[in-house]
């Protein structure tokens, strides 16, 4: 195995920036630096006509009007101006908002913020295999309820949930529904206005643009959709979002989208029959589980648990070769289990010894083959270390034992 070569399989986390992307943006960093907000001279509608173009490219991926794009630093700022945003603009009509445990942290926090400013939150339990269950979704929507938000698809494992159930749920009830689709855009059809969402968060990194820039879809007719700015300036993007705007970040976000909507389809079919190879020979390896709902998810993303092995022990052994994440986020002193697919019913080992595998555009067949090995053998050097592992395969049923504290 060769040790100087490098895997990238955390595309979930980040995606490169395609090379198109790049070469498109270079000119508004020098000859064409101009602020979009300049109406007085050249330099300043230069830029503003990249602006408008980048819009119309991104509007156009969603099946939008380019109006309904609003640019932001990215999926984060979305999310937050988002659910502040429709919080204070809809308080006369209530303030319970229905999310899921399983949400991104800029979901989670977010909630957890207005609930200090009043808000009440419902937060839904998923099913087994990471879908909301659309009766426990219905049941919980009450008169005060203005806003639902649920995730397009899973950052860890990949799951899609029902979008246009949800939205009809939502629309039978009056009720805003809003989706942080920030894993979907750009690589599955995420079409709002055709689905029924009425705001939607997405940014340009994950979908092969640059970072620092993303953008909330706001719906403007049937219905039309407001939200009170949480950032006060010269009244930029509508007025939802002062600042002066990330021209070349914006210009290479719009090729990006243009990109996707070109290449999408094609690039979805390549990506999951690699991910389909790299499940079908990891899964080979005793005791392993592919987590969330294999038949709705996204084609690039595969989570899988493997039982008795530690995640983040796993990735030690080979994180010099392949680039992964865990299921389990690093917190300041302790290795917490991931708290979405505990979320999903499994227990703390299982939850602890998972690996997120997310697939892109420049991941080829060899990189696959390389990841099938290097991680194959980390898991069979883990196990052989292992006691537990050990206890196992001699028939010990561990989950009748009792661990000492000491």
């Amino acid at each position: 195995m060769d040790k100087r070569r490098l895997i990238y399989l955390d595309n979930n986390s980040t995606t490169p920036c395609d090379p198109r992307v790049v070469e498109t943006m270079v000119p508004y960093f020098f000859e064409k630096h101009g602020n979009a907000a300049s109406r007085s001279h050249q330099y300043g509608w230069e830029a503003e006509e990249a602006v408008d173009y980048a819009r119309e490219q991104i509007a156009q991926l969603l099946g939008a009007e380019d109006k309904e794009v609003i640019f932001t630093s990215g999926a984060t700022e979305s999310n937050n101006l988002a659910l502040k945003g429709v919080f204070e603009m809809y308080a006369r009509k209530g303030n319970h908002i229905i999310t899921a445990e399983t949400e991104h942290k800029a979901i989670l926090d977010t909630c957890k913020h207005l609930e200090k400013q009043g808000a009440e939150i419902t937060y839904l339990k998923v099913k087994e295999d990471g879908l909301v269950d659309l009766a426990d979704l219905e049941a919980a929507i009450r008169p005060t309820t203005i806003l639902v938000t649920l995730m397009w698809a899973n950052n860890e494992t990949g799951v899609i949930q029902p979008m246009r159930e949800i939205a009809m749920i939502c629309e039978k009830h009056g009720v805003l529904f809003h989706s942080d689709a920030t894993q979907a855009v750009g690589k599955i059809p995420t079409l709002p206005r055709e689905i029924g969402v009425h705001l939607m968060s997405f940014t340009s990194h994950k979908m092969y643009g640059p970072k620092g820039v993303g953008a909330l879809y706001v719906s403007r007719k049937n219905p039309r959709v407001k939200v009170t700015a949480q950032m006060d300036g010269g009244g930029h993007e509508r007025g939802m979002r002062s600042g002066t705007l990330n021209v070349p970040g914006i210009v290479g976000f719009g090729k990006a989208a243009e990109i996707a909507r070109l290449e999408m389809a094609q690039d979805a079919e390549r990506v999951s029959r690699l991910r389909d190879k790299l499940e079908r020979e990891l899964t080979k390896l005793e005791e392993t589980k592919i987590n969330g709902n294999v038949n709705s998810r996204m084609p690039h993303v595969s989570n899988i648990s493997f039982k008795h092995v530690e995640g983040e022990g796993l990735m030690m052994t080979f994180n010099q070769n392949v680039a992964v994440s865990s299921g389990s986020a690093c917190t300041s002193a302790s290795l917490e289990p991931s708290y979405v697919l505990v979320g999903m019913g499994l227990g703390d080992d299982l939850a602890h010894s998972s690996i997120r595998f997310s697939l892109g555009r420049f991941t080829t067949e060899e990189d696959v083959d390389f990841a099938i090995e290097a991680v194959s053998k980390g898991v069979n050097h883990m196990r052989e270390l292992s006691p537990i592992w050990e206890m196992y395969q001699d028939g010990v049923d561990l989950t009748k034992i009792e661990w000492s504290a000491h």
